[in-house]
């Protein structure tokens, strides 16, 4: 499913540890410094590859994420809105990435621009609970669906550069 590349991305991500979600309160402090860790570590690694593609912040209390995530087709910088929100069962349930401005533009999304990651991350994330975390639903998760779709709807004409 994960070709050599993403393999080699992926596993200089931090492994986590904590298994908390919101509800743990303590030990979701615990959590949450894991995760802005590895996703630091990510960005990071994503800059030094010259693959520097998204910004992501959250709320106080880490249970709300949003910021921005982009696509470069033919020298073109796509720019969408990402947020989602912490599930209470996290980590044992996956967030569920949202690109509202393109609800209804793809069949590989949800009702309210929800992207559609059951068939090939979901297993993934549920065989390595609670070492995923959020940098691991960017790497795994929407950087190949932007991958898959985008190029897809620019082709349709369903998505258009900022520009035009």
């Amino acid at each position: 499913m994960v070709d050599e590349a993403t393999r080699r991305v992926v596993s200089e991500i931090p492994l986590l540890k904590t298994l908390a979600s919101p509800r743990d309160k303590e030990v979701w402090v615990q959590r949450l410094k894991e995760e802005y860790q590895a996703l630091i570590k990510y960005v990071e690694n994503n800059k030094n590859a010259d693959n520097d593609w998204f910004r992501l912040e959250s709320n106080k209390e880490g249970t709300r994420w949003f910021g921005k995530c982009w696509y470069i087709h033919d020298l073109l910088r796509y720019e969408f809105d990402v947020e989602f929100d912490i599930p209470v069962t996290y980590p044992s349930t996956a967030p569920e990435i949202a690109i509202p401005e393109l609800d209804g533009k793809t069949a590989k999304m949800y009702r309210g621009g929800k992207i559609c990651l059951t068939e090939h991350f979901k297993p993934l994330w549920a065989r390595n609970v609670p070492k995923f975390g959020l940098a691991h639903l960017m790497a795994l998760g929407l950087g190949p669906w932007l991958a898959v779709e985008i190029p897809d709807l620019i082709s349709k004409g369903l998505v258009e550069h900022k520009s035009k």
